[in-house]
């Protein structure tokens, strides 16, 4: 079906019939469209085009250039969105017809056709007012042809219409071509303004009357890219203007169109009951058949690289018997190459109640040919509303201070009556339990909280028996809500016993309830009658009303005990001090430079300085395709990593989404950047043992088949990069997951690694899990950790490695080192794979880092530290960047840094009588520098890793 557009027609009066010269003004026209009625309801069938979103597309040659477009939809692959007729009628031809003798359909794609022409002047406008800047030439480039009733050629021209408030409106001939109706041709000008008036229209016309105007594609570039790019930056910095058209409706669905689905304009639904928010009237996305159909908008040319946008918009859902479910604001881009990211910018939880708020953010690292934002999510049948959509430069906002904590009297235990001297006392049941007191308890502090306090007194042996109860969340409570302060970080310990009468496996965990939401201090798993440690930690970052401190976990019926709980915050710098001795001792080694290839004599009491440039200890991050694009990305990255990982590109929901569709060319891109920069790559993963990771096609397959798959994927990936990843995660998180076993059995995880081995025998092979290192998750604890690597092992998986995710939250250091050192015993070499923390307050995330660095890189086990990230808008967890979304490093990413150059040893002094120097430093590359009497000499050498004492020969000579 084609869709005709139309105005009403009206007579164009010109003063003059002669066309100027190039880039001169027209005299004016006089030309009015009349005004538009809006009825209650307007639709807007965009079933045609919606498809066109995710198809390649045939585009107007433009070399090698990825200078934005101006214009949107500048292939006509979604109907005629943006354009509009000039006083005629307009629709879209498919690709088989109206297209000139002896050309393919294939190679012409849809195109505009212009009809009911009875003016020379009428054809196609866009207005491009907000794209254009004063000073800057403009290249045209338009793909035209006509038919009709007509003989030999026509003339298509190209013409701006320059409109200003308080004087007449004048035109700007651009170019024009002659074209026959049995082909198409390039029409070719520029422009330029030296002012930009209140509008200005882009619009191609001339043929004569009755002839139709084929538009097949329009191109408008700025002639010195970088620089309009940067002008347009300033621009819109500088106002607070949404780039949205037509945001709230008053105009309409102008500028709007539906991605797969009608779009409908209403003052009112439901007989009244659903009215908008603000303004008149709002939108709906109705007749949805998938989840991804909704209400779009092209803003291709209105969003500039590199700059954040925030992004609100007003939402409601309607229909289908569904009362809530998530409404998501997505970004669709097309790369200058034709591929196709989605972004997923914010999404909300929208009911039929009333209207949602959704907040959300994004920055585009590239310059992309095509950006268009829409709403999808809801289930078929489920309308969206939308009142209004906003889209505007995000303002900087400053971080906010550190915290200051007055008297924050560290190790001091905050649980009243902890030693049940006074009975009871201080402690109340919760729900319609019984308490008691026992006695027989460890008398020791537990050994995690020991750590943290140092010497402390014996523990009275009394505990908390909890009997009668019948809810799993029944236990001891005590409220601390007065003892609490804002961004302090307490550890938890405690030590817990269950009764009799288990038929498997307990939980116990010490939680908190804060204001009514659950906050985990800890939990552990219990299958026997001994006494066990839990530990954990938390923080407070927002003022609470109440706070409850309970523990709770095993079924019903089954007793709990309780002794010695402790909760107080910990000193955080006490700590870093002992772990800087603790570096020293481990990650040093002493270093003799012995000088040569001058007189030793004439050397004796020469001044020395020597520089670390380089700490060759694995530090990297994960990184992902788009952020390639972005050279301030790059440049931050190769400078301060010497590692990398990608996000999700080696995955195989990413490589193979659709059974033999095969995605590598993500994965080699990140990889030559790295190999270009002498970065080493972990490769993550080969597979993903949690099922909801696991692509639809390959959960489909039955035994048989999924077995080949299996094989072909280990046999596609590491045939294809053998000998370039250093290291592969083989079966992401098994300890949550059992994917893969359930359909293939118990012996297939092994079968995975001895394969993998076999196929590249130079990669070291990880097991790789999450919540190991932080007390608060029992299938993931240490010991659950090495009896599964243990168990692989007797298999005769070849695990080289143990990979800790490093996901965490209020890093205590002595429950992280705790782990290592359980998990150290393997004697196997241990990474922090997917390290990252959050807190709202960039100093604290600063400081949870220094934690979990500090730890890592003091522990003898710890062989290398990944981010899972660092720059704004690209990490999994909100308030976790250490760099701002447009490149300003923040106050964590200031500590990382601190850290980096911390552990960069330098030293200075003379040289002796042996013609040696000595010092102690990192293993990594140095300088030294020696002064002469003719010149300075700067010499390179590289300090490896080792316990000995390393002798390392200086030539001076050459």
């Amino acid at each position: 079906m084609r869709r005709v557009f139309a105005c009403c027609f009206t007579t164009r009066v010109s003063n003059s019939n002669t066309r100027s010269n190039q880039n001169q003004t027209h005299t004016p026209h006089q030309h009015q469209r009349s005004g538009e009625t809006m009825e209650s309801q307007h639709v807007n069938n965009g079933n045609d085009n919606s498809a066109a979103l995710i198809a390649e597309h045939n585009k107007i040659n433009l070399s090698t250039s990825t200078a934005a477009n101006l214009i949107v939809n500048n292939d006509f692959s979604m109907g005629l969105h943006s354009w509009h007729p000039n006083c005629c009628h307009a629709f879209i031809a498919p690709a088989e017809s109206h297209y000139p003798e002896g050309t393919s359909a294939n190679s012409v794609g849809n195109h505009a056709v212009v009809t009911n022409r009875k003016e020379c002047w009428q054809g196609l406008e866009q207005d491009i007012t907000k794209k254009v800047s004063p000073g800057f030439t403009y290249l045209v480039s338009a793909s035209v042809g006509v038919s009709g009733p007509h003989q030999g050629s026509a003339d298509v021209l190209a013409t701006l219409k320059l409109e200003q408030r308080d004087s007449e409106t004048s035109y700007l001939f651009i170019g024009k071509t002659s074209v026959s109706k049995d082909n198409w041709e390039n029409l070719e000008g520029t422009f330029s303004l030296s002012a930009v008036p209140d509008r200005v229209i882009f619009y191609l016309e001339g043929p004569a009357p009755g002839v139709d105007l084929l538009i097949r594609s329009v191109v408008i570039t700025c002639s010195s890219p970088s620089e309009c790019e940067n002008k347009s930056i300033g621009c819109n910095i500088a106002g607070d203007e949404n780039i949205i058209l037509n945001p709230k409706f008053e105009d309409g669905l102008n500028n709007w169109s539906g991605r797969g689905c009608k779009i409908v304009l209403h003052d009112s639904m439901a007989d009244g009951k659903i009215v908008p928010l603000s303004g008149k009237v709002f939108a709906s996305a109705t007749e949805r058949t998938q989840s991804w159909n909704g209400i779009q908008q092209e803003i291709t040319g209105r969003v500039q690289r590199k700059l954040a946008y925030d992004v609100t918009a007003v939402v409601r859902i309607f229909g289908s018997n569904v009362t809530t479910t998530t409404v998501q604001a997505t970004l669709w881009v097309q790369t200058p190459n034709q591929r196709d990211q989605y972004i997923v910018i914010a999404n909300v939880q929208a009911t039929d109640k009333d209207w949602a708020q959704l907040h959300g953010k994004f920055l585009l690292n590239g310059s992309p040919a095509r950006v268009v934002i829409y709403m999808e999510g809801p289930p078929p049948g489920t309308d969206i509303l939308v009142n209004s959509l906003v889209v505007k430069h995000a303002e900087k906002i400053p971080p906010s201070p550190p915290p200051i904590i007055e008297n924050p009297a560290f190790g001091v235990n905050i649980i009243t009556n902890s030693e049940l001297s006074d009975g009871t006392n201080g402690w109340f049941p919760l729900g319609n339990c019984t308490l008691s007191i026992g006695t027989g308890s460890p008398h020791i502090l537990p050994p995690m909280a020991r750590d943290s306090l140092g010497p402390h007194e014996p523990l009275s042996g009394h505990y908390i028996l909890v009997t009668n109860r019948t809810q799993t969340w029944m236990g001891p409570a005590q409220m601390i809500t007065e003892k609490l302060k804002l961004f302090l970080t307490y550890q938890v310990a405690a030590w817990v016993r269950i009764g009799s009468g288990a038929t498997g496996p307990q939980n116990v965990n010490i939680a908190l309830g804060v204001d009514n939401q659950w906050v985990n201090g800890g939990q552990v798993e219990i299958n026997d009658d001994r006494w066990h440690e839990i530990g954990g930690s938390f923080r407070i970052e927002k003022q609470p009303s109440k706070v409850m401190v309970y523990i709770q976990g095993p079924a019903s019926g089954i007793d709990v005990m309780v002794a010695g709980l402790q909760i107080f915050p910990v000193d955080r710098e006490a700590r870093f001090r002992h772990l800087r001795r603790q570096t020293d001792k481990i990650r040093k080694r002493d270093v003799v430079l012995k000088l040569s290839g001058l007189d030793c004599s004439s050397m004796l009491g020469t001044f020395v300085k020597v520089k670390q440039t380089q700490n060759s200890f694995p530090i990297g991050s994960c990184i992902n395709r788009s952020q390639i694009d972005n050279e301030d990305f790059v440049k931050f990255f190769t400078k301060y990593f010497n590692w990398a990982v990608f996000g999700n590109e080696l995955k195989w929901y990413w490589t193979e989404s659709q059974q033999g569709n095969f995605n590598y060319k993500d994965a080699d891109d990140m990889l030559d950047l790295c190999l270009n920069h002498n970065i080493q790559t972990r490769g993550h993963c080969i597979f993903w043992e949690v099922q909801a990771t696991v692509q639809p096609w390959i959960q489909s397959l039955n035994k048989n088949d999924l077995m080949t798959a299996v094989q072909n994927r280990l046999t596609g990936l590491l045939a294809r990069y053998k000998g370039k990843f250093r290291h592969y995660d083989v079966n992401n998180e098994m300890l949550h997951g059992s994917f893969y076993q359930d359909k293939l059995g118990k012996d297939i995880r092994a079968y995975m690694f001895k394969t993998a081995h076999q196929l590249d025998l130079s990669a070291t092979l990880f097991v790789n899990d999450y919540h190991v290192e932080d007390g608060c998750d029992p299938r993931s604890s240490p010991e659950k950790y090495i009896e599964h690597i243990l168990n692989l092992q007797e298999q005769g998986a070849p695990v080289g490695g143990i990979g800790i995710q490093g996901h965490i939250d209020s890093p205590v250091g002595p429950i992280v080192c705790s782990a290592l050192d359980n998990l150290g015993i393997l004697g196997l070499p241990i990474w922090f794979t997917e390290l990252d923390v959050s807190s709202i307050n960039e100093y604290v995330r600063g400081e949870d880092l220094e934690v979990m660095l500090r730890e890592a890189f003091a522990h003898p086990a710890v062989e290398g530290i990944m981010l899972w990230g660092f720059w704004e808008l690209f990490m999994s967890r909100d308030s976790a960047h250490l760099v701002n979304a447009e490149g300003d490093i923040n106050e964590a990413g200031k500590k990382f840094l601190n850290l980096k150059q911390e552990w960069l040893s330098h030293a200075q002094g003379h040289v002796d009588e042996q013609g040696e120097f000595a010092f102690r430093g990192f293993p990594g590359t140095y300088t030294i520098e020696i002064p002469t009497l003719h010149k300075k000499i700067v010499k390179t050498f590289v300090v490896d890793k080792g316990e000995s004492p390393l002798v390392v020969t200086i030539d001076l000579s050459s």
